[in-house]
């Protein structure tokens, strides 16, 4: 049974991108299907990229609201579209115990840092200005803490041959780009596992 994911986005959506080419023709094809992109600003570039190649969209403004009164009208809009998991595609809000609470468990997030040791916006600059040589990319599950949660899986990113903040953040990019969906897949096809087991119980 193929997972029902809404991915939600604030700007340009480079990893959402990379999620919807795999669901279309790649790894994601047999795991779930996208039933919505969303966002919390209505000009994110994203939105755009993901209309474009068919997939339904939609838009709440958070500017001048109060976390728990936006997250009470983005639970509202969810309930209408049903997913399975949330999945967290550069969306920069700090989501509330209430959103947290309704999709327990169901949250996911990539980081581009080890989340043990940085958290928050501005991960690769800290990387960079640090002058490290290798760093880390996490997706992890989404609790009431900012980049907390429990950690899903890790992988190593060198950049000991950067010279710039940009060929950092492209590096990084790359990997997040190929690394989100065959974490995804691992994810989906555990729940299908375990709902196969229950049933045959």
């Amino acid at each position: 049974m193929k997972q029902r994911i809404a991915i939600f986005i604030s700007g340009r959506g480079s990893n959402m991108i990379a999620i919807l080419h795999q669901v279309r023709e790649g790894i994601l094809k047999q795991a779930c299907d996208v039933v919505l992109v969303f966002s919390n600003k209505e000009n994110a570039q994203g939105l755009q990229k993901a209309k474009e190649k068919g997939i339904e969209t939609a838009f709440i403004l958070s500017k001048g609201k109060k976390r728990e009164d936006f997250d009470k009208e983005v639970i509202a809009l969810m309930d209408k579209f049903s997913p399975d998991y949330i999945i967290l595609a550069g969306y920069m809000r700090l989501l509330s115990p209430a959103f947290i609470q309704a999709f327990k468990g169901r949250i996911i997030n990539i980081h581009p840092a080890d989340t043990k040791k940085f958290q928050g916006v501005g991960a690769y600059e800290w990387a960079y200005e640090q002058g490290l040589k290798k760093t880390q990319v996490t997706v992890h599950f989404v609790d009431e803490g900012m980049d907390t949660g429990d950690i899903i899986e890790q992988r190593e990113l060198d950049i000991s041959e950067c010279r710039s903040l940009e060929e950092v953040e492209k590096k990084g990019l790359s990997l997040e780009h190929k690394m989100y969906s065959e974490v995804l897949k691992k994810v989906f096809n555990n729940k299908q596992t375990m709902v196969k087991k229950n049933e045959q119980k």
